[in-house]
């Protein structure tokens, strides 16, 4: 059987052999299974997984507790919704340490912190629409709870808000990477392929955004375009597409003094279509390497930005907001509530140096 020389083949098969490089994509593909189910796994599948328990905020991992939910009346919400955007709880839940069942209603201790004998409460079996007598709220509306890795300082589950954030993370990245790849390749190749003025016109831009530090050009952006998800998209989309413009003129200008696109020019094919069809195509190697190690900058600025307080809102989890809500508490014994989503982000980064590397040594033609 003949040995393929298909690049593409050549490449992919120098990538299988790179076992950090495999490693990593399959840690990838594991989180974009998280984001995608990610209201299907989280214990607490509330909307932004912010179920709140302030009488048990700050607790370690593994920490259970009694649960007594009260119903609410729910809100409509198809299938679809609740899979994706989480449930519209309006449930209230108690943390208790105790309960008794007396003639007509529950009576409930409820949880404290310090150990000491909290308030007692009653409520009556009409709050338990699914209860026909006393005896089966215990059954249907109490529950032990248990926080894997713990809650943090409003009490919410942290697995559950660690889950529905890293969507926050892969979605900063593969939007911010699309928008830099759709301006960069675009700015790049009209710069190398015409050259001339238009070639100085569009370095000129570069030039001017790229001695704007990063992290600034998009504080500034942000605060144009105000704070919010979408916002952040777009802030971080629009500073990174300098590298790959650069990159991508770089490349043109080498392609396209190659044999075959001056016989494209000389059988009167377009611009356009020698470009795209062309010149692109044996240029783009380096700059899905770029998109490998702009996709870890772009979680890494999308940290950053929640960490001040100008990336995603609260209640939206997001791993920089985690951190930034509990870094203070590294040195007040609960350091784990910051550590958590730091070693998140660490990985996630991580992962996608190392693909960017075995893309790299996949990619170069002398190896």
């Amino acid at each position: 059987m003949n040995k393929s020389t298909s690049l593409t083949k050549v490449a992919l098969q120098k990538f299988k052999r790179n076992f950090w490089g495999v490693f990593s994509f399959g840690f990838l593909v594991i989180c974009v299974l998280v984001a995608v189910f990610a209201y299907a796994l989280a214990p607490d599948n509330s909307q932004n997984a912010n179920q709140m328990h302030l009488a048990i905020h700050s607790k370690p991992p593994g920490f259970s507790v009694q649960m007594l939910t009260i119903p609410a009346k729910a809100e409509e919400q198809n299938a679809f919704s609740v899979f994706f955007f989480g449930k519209k709880n309006a449930d209230t839940e108690i943390p208790i340490s105790d309960y008794t069942l007396k003639e007509e209603s529950l009576q409930v201790t409820e949880y404290t912190l310090d150990g000491t004998e909290g308030l007692q409460k009653e409520y009556r079996l009409s709050l338990f629409p699914d209860a026909r007598n006393l005896e089966e709220i215990p059954k249907q509306y109490i529950s032990e709870k248990k926080f894997i890795l713990g809650t943090d300082k409003y009490g919410r589950d942290l697995l559950s808000r660690m889950l529905i954030g890293i969507r926050i993370s892969l979605a900063i990245g593969f939007v911010a990477v699309f928008i830099s790849l759709v301006i960069g390749i675009t700015m790049g190749a009209i710069a190398g392929y015409f050259g001339g003025k238009v070639d100085a016109a569009i370095m000129w831009v570069i030039n001017v955004t790229w001695s704007i530090p990063t992290l600034l050009l998009v504080i500034a952006i942000t605060l144009a375009l105000g704070k919010g998800f979408w916002q952040v998209f777009i802030a971080v989309g629009l500073t990174m597409w300098v590298e790959v413009a650069r990159v991508v003129r770089g490349q043109v200008l080498g392609v396209k003094e190659m044999q075959y696109v001056t016989a494209a020019r000389a059988l009167g094919f377009k611009d356009l279509r020698i470009i795209v069809r062309h010149i692109l195509p044996n240029a783009m190697a380096p700059v899905i390497i770029i998109s490998a190690a702009n996709f870890a900058g772009a979680i890494l600025i999308e940290s950053g930005l929640s960490f001040l307080g100008i990336g995603a809102q609260p209640p939206m989890p997001s791993w920089g907001g985690i951190i930034k809500d509990h870094y203070a508490y590294i040195i007040l014994g609960k350091p784990y509530l910051a550590i958590i989503p730091g070693l998140a982000i660490m990985s996630l980064v991580t992962a996608f140096m190392l693909i960017g590397n075995a893309l790299r040594d996949a990619l170069d033609v002398r190896s």
